[in-house]
């Protein structure tokens, strides 16, 4: 049976030279990087070349840099260290937001009396930033800003030169969830004054488990995980050395081939956006997706005209065919609920129908779109 995978939002394939780094650091570097004979520095030395690596990609300093075991870790660490350490007593969010933040946010509400501030949205799923300078004017207390640079279900950009600049006049800290970001574009955080972002390494073709948070210096935020002094004393635990080499591997490897690659799946959106259009009449692409300008070029958001019946057994009847795509977050791909995402911004009109999340690496094809779009056209047949 034919493979499709279109849904690298979710996750991405490791790279064969991501594996391979892995299996050498397993087989020839077996230290725990806290001890101090030379096995143990050999170990340590792996690390500190990967923060050294990451940290030069996106023009910061190694010691901004500390791994997690994900994008969702890095997340909980900044939102809570900052209600925490920093005395940050108000937050502003939006309803699009990953859970990874949207969660964290409403614990600290329930359990720590600090106020939370949803930033609107507007029609085309976009942060209304009128509204943000205006939540910010509002407001006295030490604040904030959650707010993702690519939502990770429509693809929508956040303009971060805008929130930078109304954060540092209002004297607002910001966070960014980068986990959509990081290894699919340059990230110049020299030039954008970001306090915080979070990074995951299997959304740029890593191993799943390993991520990092970016904190930038004397910003004073204390451990989540307490222990011993690993993480210049910002994470405890025995660091997984493997997974932290395949993440550097795997950035260098983005970097290294982010003009081509970008232009290889950028054809496969817009050729598959194409098709699309012109074999299911009637078709929508939700938020900016359709939009190179206001939208990552790794995914499309397309709801389907499709019979209410019809849709419980589209996500199935894909599946059977080998397509693997996804409803939204592949976090909540449990939840009956629907897409707290599309929730927030469609028309009942829209919500109606089934919407679906195709993302899309360099190891897909056209081929591959011919053969999703026909099986598409034969189901709603």
């Amino acid at each position: 049976m034919t493979q499709v995978y279109f849904d690298n939002a979710a996750t991405t394939a490791i790279r064969p030279e991501v594996i391979s780094r892995m299996m050498e650091v397993m087989q020839d570097i077996p230290g725990n990087p806290s001890s101090t004979h030379a096995v143990g520095r050999k170990a340590k030395t792996v690390i500190e070349q990967a923060r050294k690596t990451i940290a030069s990609y996106l023009n910061a300093t190694p010691a901004e840099i500390i791994f997690t075991s994900g994008g969702t870790e890095a997340d909980n660490l900044i939102i809570n260290s900052a209600v925490r350490d920093l005395g940050v007593r108000h937050i502003i969010t939006s309803p699009i937001e990953h859970h990874a933040v949207l969660h964290v946010v409403e614990h600290l509400q329930s359990n720590y009396d600090v106020k939370i501030s949803m930033v609107a949205i507007k029609e085309c799923g976009s942060v209304d930033l009128d509204n943000l300078q205006s939540l910010l004017e509002s407001n006295s207390e030490k604040t904030l800003i959650s707010l993702m640079h690519i939502n990770n279900e429509i693809g929508n950009m956040l303009d971060l030169e805008a929130v930078c600049t109304l954060a540092k006049n209002h004297n607002a800290l910001f966070h960014s969830d980068m986990v959509q970001s990081v290894g699919h574009f340059d990230i110049n955080l020299s030039e954008l004054p970001i306090d915080f972002i979070a990074a995951a390494a299997h959304k740029f073709h890593g191993p799943k488990g390993i991520g990092f948070a970016f904190i930038r210096k004397n910003s004073k935020i204390r451990p989540l995980i307490f222990g011993g002094g690993q993480e210049r004393g910002s994470r405890a635990g025995t660091e997984p050395v493997h997974n932290i080499a395949g993440m550097e591997t795997a950035l260098i490897l983005a970097q290294e081939n982010m003009i081509a690659e970008r232009k290889h799946i950028e054809e496969i959106k817009w050729y598959f956006k194409e098709q699309l259009e012109n074999k299911i009449p009637g078709v929508h692409f939700n938020g900016n997706c359709h939009d190179g300008t206001k939208s990552t070029y790794t995914l499309l958001n397309v709801c389907l005209p499709v019979s209410s019946d019809k849709a419980l057994m589209l996500l199935f009847q894909l599946d059977l065919k080998g397509i693997a795509c996804s409803k939204g977050s592949a976090c909540q791909s449990g939840s009956d609920q629907g897409s707290h995402v599309l929730n927030a911004f469609l028309a009942n009109d829209k919500l109606d129908k089934p919407s679906v999340r195709f993302s899309f690496s360099h190891e897909n094809t056209k081929e591959e779109v011919d053969y999703v779009v026909d099986t598409l056209k034969q189901f709603m047949s």
